[in-house]
């Protein structure tokens, strides 16, 4: 292997690092993931979760595309819980409890069996760059092994810097040594870095809790799973997770620790996760809340240990343990460890473009927490979107990009490098315009054919995603053709007090009222014949009922989608001099000439760019 020269090789072995791995070598490019212990691939380092608000719409248009995280979900799933069902699709979220053994076992074996893939084990402490190209890496034992593409996923390792209390020391991960060199080697390539932060709660010992003090969260009656395809079926048993509250005396007895805590004594000068922020920071953020949730969460099917989320933290291991053990239900807790807080580098995201590759060295890709995103959702799709585009560049093909009215992976990539961030960013379904059109339910609808095309996605994927389309569409058709006898109608709608009808009128019409169902429509004999008659599955009622009752929003966001598509169908000139639109405002143009955008959409979105700068760009231009 090290006389090969790779065309893609990828560094780390996380969720974005596995992503891109599978992808370039799916896509036919030669490829080589190099990781420092590769017993911990694809590993679960904070929950033993997948999915969750917006992350869950991600890991399904990973699955459309022919990723594997939706798989590996399915497959390692101890609970299935479809969030956000009271509110209407475009906010419903699946999530799973995962087994954190198991994910990384299947994700291994998955990985194993994919062609074109090697493996080696050993810390990549720098890059070979000639000419301002990425040609290969060099290891630690001073290995080089060339390549025409690299992909950096370095996660957490790039100089980490565990915190407990006010002990502090190197490692990428608990019992794993940080990585060092390539953060000084990239900033003498003139890349800018940064540092973050972000933190893990304590693991107990699942004996020692007393669960009658608790409120128990089952998985859901009638759970579904996360990928399209047919590799497992919907859970029949799960693991229930449960319910506990902090209190004041917990609260005063973590204060108590605010002298030694690294977080407040100054050692930890980083931004942690905002949604997701440690107990001490709540505590002293909220100081008006006398209590917090505390969610236990079992960290497998058969495992003792339990993950407390809700409980990050880097105070005194001893400051966690008394503070946990006045928590109902914690009284006689046992630790497997204590939570710590991690600081690592990052490198700001508007130095990449929209393919993730670097926009000072050519086939240099950088994705997951190494562009100041957390989650592994976050994670594993810029690690798939990444591993695409470095085998589309050496198969020297159009890149692949994913528009925000395409995607939450579109959202994602475009809020990275046009705004950049300071603080670890975790997606949102309020950071999508068009999130009607982004459901988690129509991801295959959008993305199959797009992963076909790349061939990620199998015929067998797209055959099935399309008997759905059709099937759902006829049925919208059919509703929209059927009428219904006032008498009828009337019978449904007085038992759900709902206004009556005095004519006959089109089924599309009474199935669009917000408080009737589709159950409420298969009291109807037409309607529950034409579903026995044409074997409609629950995907494709689902899909029917979401495109009549939301017709007129989906339509509204796809005529906004179009205007703005105009708008990225203008291209900037690469290299555009903003110095000499004088009428433009100085922020505008320091802006535009630091993250050169690549369309007028683009710059629009840029913080400090006003319509009126746009408006002086598109006069400049010609339009």
């Amino acid at each position: 292997m090290f006389n090969e020269v790779y065309d893609v090789i990828v560094v780390g072995a996380g969720h974005a690092g596995s992503e891109a791995a599978a992808a370039a070598a799916n896509m036919g490019s030669k490829t080589l993931l190099i990781t420092m212990n590769l017993q911990n691939i694809a590993q679960m380092s904070c929950n033993p979760a997948m999915g969750g608000i917006a992350k869950g719409q991600i890991v399904r248009e990973i699955d459309a595309l022919g990723g594997y995280s939706g798989i590996v979900s399915d497959t390692s799933a101890i609970q299935f819980k479809m969030l956000n069902k009271s509110k209407g699709p475009a906010m419903w979220s699946p999530r799973v409890q995962s087994d954190r053994m198991r994910f990384a076992e299947d994700w291994r074996l998955l990985l194993e069996q994919t062609q074109n893939l090697d493996f080696y084990q050993e810390m990549v402490s720098g890059l070979v760059v000639e000419n301002g190209k990425v040609v290969g890496v060099k290891t630690s034992l001073g290995i080089t092994v060339k390549a025409k593409s690299v992909v950096l996923t370095n996660g957490t390792f790039l100089n980490g810097l565990i915190h407990i209390g006010d002990k502090n020391f190197g490692g990428g991960r608990a019992g794993e040594r940080a990585a060092t060199g390539i953060t000084e080697q990239l900033i003498e390539l003139g890349f800018e870095s940064g540092r973050m932060k972000t933190g893990t709660p304590p693991r107990v010992d699942g004996r020692s809790l007393d669960y009658s003090k608790m409120i128990e969260q089952p998985g859901d009656l009638n759970p579904e799973k996360f990928s399209y395809l047919d590799t497992t079926k919907p859970l029949e048993n799960q693991r229930s997770c449960f319910m506990t509250y902090t209190s004041e005396k917990v609260h005063d007895l973590l204060r108590e620790g605010f002298d030694r805590s690294p977080m407040f004594n100054g050692r930890i000068k980083s931004l942690g996760p905002r949604y997701c922020p440690s107990i001490e920071d709540k505590i002293n953020r909220f100081a008006d809340k006398d209590r917090h949730q505390l969610f236990v969460e079992p960290e497998g099917w058969n495992t003792v240990e339990m993950y407390i989320n809700g409980f990050s933290t880097s105070l005194p291991e001893d400051v966690q343990f008394n503070a946990l053990r006045s928590v109902a239900g914690f009284e006689n807790v046992k630790f497997f460890r204590p939570g710590y807080a991690i600081e690592y580098d990052y490198f700001p995201p508007t130095q990449l473009k929209h393919t993730l590759e670097t926009k000072l060295v050519d086939g240099l890709y950088f994705a997951g927490q190494i562009n100041g995103t957390t989650g592994y959702e976050e994670a594993a799709s810029q690690g798939l979107m990444a591993g695409i585009n470095a085998a589309l560049k050496v198969q020297e093909k159009d890149s692949f990009i994913l528009q925000r009215n395409e995607a939450y992976i579109g959202v994602l990539i475009d809020d990275l490098i046009t705004k950049g961030t300071e603080e670890p960013y975790r997606m949102f379904t309020s950071r999508a315009e068009y999130r009607t059109l982004l459901r988690q339910d129509n991801a295959d609808i959008r993305l199959t054919p797009r992963g076909y095309d790349l061939g990620l996605a199998s015929e067998k994927r797209l055959k099935r995603m399309e008997e759905k389309l059709n099937a759902s569409n006829q049925f919208v058709q059919f509703f929209k053709d059927t009428s219904v006898t006032a008498n009828d109608a009337n019978v449904v709608l007085e038992s759900k007090n709902s206004a009556s009808v005095k004519q006959q009128g089109k089924m599309f019409k009474l199935f669009a009222r917000p408080n009737i169902d589709m159950d409420d429509m298969r009291k109807f004999e037409k309607v529950e014949t034409y579903i026995q008659e044409n074997n409609l599955d629950r995907e494709v009622l689902e899909q029917a009922e979401i495109q009549v009752k939301y017709a007129g929003y989906i339509s509204k966001e796809k005529n906004n989608a179009d205007k703005l598509n105009r708008l990225e169908n203008i291209k900037i000139p690469a290299n555009f001099n903003y110095s000499q639109l004088k009428s433009m405002s100085l922020e505008a143009r320091e802006k535009l000439n630091k993250i050169q955008p690549v369309t007028i959409s683009q710059a629009s979105r840029i913080s400090g760019v006003s319509p009126a700068d746009i408006s002086v760009l598109l006069v400049f231009m010609g339009r």
